[in-house]
Order: structure tokens, then sequence, then C-alpha cells
């Protein structure tokens, strides 16, 4: 068998790969803020960013935990050890609780978060007992028995509980609000009448043991610094990623993911060079003249780095940016940037006086390129009018046209636009109706937009995806498309493409499907023609890390999609990739090659062109398999056309291009 086996292997002469397989999940979660650290013998369990691993004392190795190996949620608030039980209680912000052993073995005790109740169920803190866990929450406490792996009971005392505590027979619960009550543990818990006041509050400052704390700071687990992922763009092999969130006051964070590494840009020191916060960045982009060249913008301007370091600010005082009513020097809203091939940064400036797109050309000059469609009138509350650019200004991107594309998020004018920056034109889209004279419903944002591989616009919007059809892009009357899908139950009813959803994201991967993220309902896939839900991706059915989508980035080689959610930033391996403009033996090659006895999952063959014919056989020509590319990307299951897993050999996988001119041939090795 051996001999066999090393003939498979020299035959098979493909590339050595290796790839994340097709089908899987990955999440990229951050672990540099440390809050807790428990003990169990030589295991040291950190919470940390809301994100937990174990550090073994004895071997010094680090294992990070997350959905995709061993949580049931994500967001952990707190943790707790308890030797009794030999169980680590995981509490998550939502009160779902997991109970983890030393070796990671995982049990969900998903009860106290299916509870219905109209109380504060919010977990504040966690105290162990012997086997006993006891969470503190704003009516009471909650007992979880750790050993037998239950939710015993959930005290209403009627006012919150800061901290538990036993001492011989009796429990204490501690309230900043009411002093500290009492109960013998034989009574009945449930009767808030068992439990009497004994003692005032007495504040209890939960630390860290500074010893194992000063251990856990050395520790290097990987990910970014930050779990904010509201904006990304996949450029050069490289994920550029920042929070892109336009509500909360979150720190600058800029983090790039190359390969397997993170660079964090610094922001020390930033504010105190610009006079302004260092806050709220919402877009970037790369210079294609120089990658190590960035600009991102925000709620507070544009910020130039080299290198991965900030070297310039660009604001009121040194560009046309202009602030928010020309006052307040933290609202010089910069809601997109984007490059052009010849090294042009182009910006929106939403919510200024006369400004709106403005151009920084590659030899550093600045242009304004003022619009009147882009302004509106703004009415102060002291009933005097004066006129501001668009308020939700964002998402620029450039089509295969060469137009820049960009969405005006926001209620009051909720639209689109194309700008042409050779002649300076700019078209307006308001869609007021759809392709059938019918009034699209409660549409207030457009978020999004995103051109497909026919030249199509969709643009993501609060009442799900509209599309403007490239034939419609320089009509006078465009004409808006909300997709009509078949209910095919023998009537000629169909329904709108994800009617009343709201899309928050949008990414067109190689296959031409769309994929789309959801405020609430996770994530869609939907097929080339539009007719098909390839996919729904929720955090019930996958180890998505939240519903609620920011964004969505593609990377067109590997076909790994990234979600940038709420919760952090997760990635799942699709099954398309960017068509090859031609098949050659140097670029189509399979993975896992060989596939070995223990994989049971998809053989994926990449390299290939658009819808390219794929017929996999036996060394002696007997057909196993066949289809057709999805986008540069074909799998196979290892088995035959009757569903049976083939046996060891070499097989043959023979392509076509879809006109039907031959393509390569590549070699896979099974053994058994």
């Amino acid at each position: 068998m051996k001999h066999i086996l090393i003939a498979l292997l020299l035959a098979a002469s493909a590339p050595s790969v290796s790839a994340q397989s097709i089908g899987t999940w990955r999440n990229y979660l951050a672990y540099s803020e440390i809050t807790d650290v428990q003990q169990a013998g030589n295991t040291l369990f950190v919470l940390a960013s809301g994100g937990l691993y174990s550090y073994n004392t004895a071997d010094r190795s680090i294992t990070t935990y997350d959905k995709t190996n061993a949580l049931s949620d994500c967001g952990i608030t707190h943790i707790a050890w308890s030797q009794a039980a030999k169980r680590l209680a995981i509490i998550y912000g939502n009160g779902n609780i997991d109970l983890m052993e030393r070796d990671g073995a995982t049990t969900n005790l998903p009860d106290y978060y299916n509870y219905s109740t109209t109380l504060d169920k919010t977990i504040l803190g966690i105290d162990v007992s012997g086997t006993h866990a006891y969470l503190s929450t704003n009516f009471g406490l909650v007992d979880v028995n750790m050993a037998d792996a239950e939710v015993t009971g959930a005290y209403n005392l009627g006012f919150r509980v800061d901290y538990v505590y036993t001492e011989g027979n009796k429990i204490y619960a501690a309230s900043s609000t009411n002093g500290t009550y009492s109960a013998q543990m034989t009574a009945n818990l449930l009767d808030p009448a068992s439990w009497t006041y004994t003692a005032p509050y007495t504040p209890r400052q939960k630390t860290i043991d500074p010893e194992l704390l000063a251990v856990t700071q050395t520790l290097k687990p990987g990910g970014p610094k930050r779990n904010y992922f509201g904006f990304m763009r996949f450029i050069n092999g490289r994920l550029y990623t920042c929070a892109g969130v336009q509500s909360t006051d979150i720190p600058g964070t800029i983090q790039i993911l190359d390969g397997g590494e993170w660079n964090v840009y610094p922001e020390d020191g930033i504010s105190q060079q610009t006079g302004v916060n260092y806050q709220n960045i919402w877009c970037l982009d790369v210079d294609p003249t120089d990658t190590t060249h960035v600009f991102a913008g925000g709620r507070n301007g544009l910020y130039e780095y080299r290198s991965g370091r900030f070297t310039a600010y660009h604001g009121y005082q040194n560009s046309p940016i202009e602030r928010y009513n020309g006052r307040s020097v933290e609202y010089q809203i910069v809601g997109s940037v984007k490059f052009d091939d010849a090294g042009n940064l182009w910006l929106l400036n939403s919510q200024a006086p006369t400004q709106s797109i403005i151009e920084l050309t590659a030899d550093g000059q600045w242009i304004s390129h003022e619009k009147p469609e882009l302004m509106k009138v703004e009415t102060e509350v002291n009933g005097k009018n004066n006129m501001n650019s668009l308020a939700g200004m964002k998402h620029l991107m450039t089509d295969s046209r060469g137009l820049m594309w960009f969405v005006n998020d926001n209620w009051v004018v909720p639209s689109f636009y194309a700008y042409q920056p050779s002649t300076d034109a700019l078209a307006s889209f308001i869609p007021e109706v759809n392709q059938n004279g019918t009034p699209i419903a409660s549409f207030y944002n457009a978020r999004c937009i995103d051109e497909d591989l026919d030249g199509n616009i969709w643009v993501g919007t609060n009442v799900g995806p509209i599309m403007l059809e490239a034939s419609q892009i320089t009509s006078d009357n465009p004409v808006y498309t909300q997709v009509i899908v078949p209910r095919n139950d023998g009537t000629d009813y169909g329904d709108y493409l994800l009617s009343g959803i709201d899309i928050t994201a949008l990414a067109v991967d190689g296959a031409g499907r769309k994929w789309m993220g959801t405020a609430g309902t996770g994530v869609y896939l939907i097929s080339e023609d539009n007719m098909t839900q390839v996919e729904h991706f929720t955090t019930d059915n996958s180890p998505l890390l939240s519903d609620n989508i920011q964004s969505i980035a593609i990377n067109d080689v590997t076909g790994e999609v990234f979600f940038g959610t709420t919760a952090g930033l997760c990635s799942y391996m699709g099954d398309a990739t960017q068509p090859a403009d031609e098949m050659t033996k140097d670029n189509v090659y399979a993975y896992p090659n060989p596939v070995r006895p223990d994989y049971t999952g998809p053989i994926t063959v990449t390299g290939l062109t658009l819808n390219a014919d794929v017929k996999i056989t036996t060394s002696n020509g007997v057909l196993v398999a066949e289809g057709r590319s999805t986008g540069g990307t074909f799998t196979w299951d290892g088995c035959d056309l009757d569903g049976r897993r083939v046996a060891s050999g070499v097989y043959m996988v023979q392509t076509a291009t879809s006109s039907g001119d031959k393509g390569t041939v590549c070699k896979i090795a099974v053994v058994n």
C-alpha cells in the first residue's frame, strides 16, 4: 500500500496547496483588551475583547475559541471557573450560557436566553460557590448548577443584585440600590419573603490576579485590535478595513489583514496633531500608483497615511472640505473616498454648505466639483433656511464604464448617483416606482451599491434590492427593477426579491451571484439569474457572528467572503472565484491533492474560465463527474455518477471553455 500511495502522489504532480475548504467558516476576532483571567490547573482561560482563549502554562500553547470550534455564541461578558464542577461558565451579553471543560468540550444552556419575560435579563456578574454559578441581574439572581449543566432557578427579588456570595448555610445578594439581603439555602428562594435585609451594601471591586494578568499580557493570541468592520475593501490581496459606523464615537480603527497577519495603524498622537478627535473612520482607499499610500475619511476630515503611518490631515483649514453648517470642527464629514486609475483621489463631503464632490489630484491639487443636485435646503431651529450637501453620501465605487457611483443613505433624499469624471456630469436616480409602475413603498434609505457581471447596478435599500439595468443608465426616464421571483406553485404569481428586507451590504462574486447582508436577518446569496436563493446564513444555522451585517468583501482569488458584523469579522469560503482569462497548466489545479482517506469535503478545481465545461474521468477515460464552473471554480464531491465514493487512483480533470475550445488537464490523486 505504501508503494501505491507514493505512486499516486507522484502521478498527481499538482502544486502544493494549503487552502481553506469550500463551505467552511473562519472568525477573525480581537483578543486585545483583557477583562478576566480564570485559572484551571495549568490552564488559564482569558476573556479579552469579548472573546475567549486559553493558555497552557505547561506546553505554552494558545487556543482560541469561537463559533467555528467550540462556542455557541459570541460577545462574552463574564467567565468563572468552578473547581468542584471542573467547568468554566461562559456568559454572553444576550443571556446565553456555555459550560466549557478544560479540553474545550462545551455544553450549551439556552434556557435563560430563551426565557420570555418583561424583566431586564442583563447579567451583571457571576460568582461561583462549589458547583453553582450565581448570576447577578437587574431583577435578582439566577442559579446555574455547573455540575449537572442546568439552570436550577431564577429568583426575582424585585431589585438589582450586584454580586452574590455564600457563607455557611446562607446565600447573600448584595444590591447597590437596596442593600444586602440573605436567605437560608434550604429556603424557598423563589419566594421574595424568604430574603431578609441583612446589612448595608458594601461595594466590591472585582480584580484580576496580578500574576495571572502579567502572564497573559505577554501572550499573542493573534487577531485584530478591535471588532469594528463596518467598511471593508479587498485590494491587492489584502483586506483593508475600518469602523465604517456613522452613529457612535468609535476610536479611529484601521486594520489590514495581509495573509494571516494583522497590521493595525497607530493611533496615538493623531488627535493632538490635528486638533480634532481621531474617531469614526468611515471609509478608505489605496493609491493604485503607490500601494503604501492610503487615504481614510470620516466624521472629522481626511487622513493620509504612508507605510501604515499617519502623515497628513486635510480639513477645512487646508482643503476645500467644509464643516457642517460652517461651525463644528468635529463634523467635517468625508463619507467616502475612491482613487481613480491615475491616482487622483475623489471624496464626498456631506452636510457641507457648498461642497459635495471634491478631487485631490495625483500632483496634490484640490478641485471642487460642486453639484446643485447634491444640495438640499436645511432648516435650523431658529427658522433660518440654509443649504447643505446631502447627509448620507457614501460607498463610492467605479463601474466597468468608468462611472463613479454612490448612494445617499438618508431618508430626506433616498437616492443614488452616477458621476462621470471625464465630463464632470452627474446623473441622479431617485426611485419612486418600479418596472410595473407600482410605487416603491416605504423606501427611505439607499444603503449600498455594486455592479454585476452584466453591467447592471444593484442598490441595497431598506425595502430590498433595486436594480438599474445597464440599458437604463443613460435614459432620461430610467426604469427601476424590483426583480420578481416566480412562486412556481402553478400560478403566475411572483414576489419581489427579498421584499421588505433591509439590505445593508452588497457584493458580487466571480460567478455573478449577489451576496446581500441585512439588518437583522443575516446574509443571502442570490443566483446569477436572480431567481434562486442559494444560501441564507443566520446566527441560528451557521457560525455567522451576528445577523446584523455592516459590510461584505470578497477575495476573488480564493473565493473567501468576509462579513463585517456588529459582533466582529467572520468569513465563509465560497465556491466562486474570479474567472481566468484562459486555462493553462500553470493556473489550473485541484486541492486538496492528494485527497486523503480522512477527507470528506469538496474537492476544488480552480483557475477556470467563466462557465468552463469540466469532466472528471478515470485514468482509462471512464467519466465519473461533470459540470460547469462557478466563476473560476468547480467542485467535486469525490463520488461517481451513481453517488458512490470513487476508488483510490489518479483522476483526470479535463476542461473546455464555454465556447467549446479545449482547455487544460490536471490530475487528482484519491487515496482511500
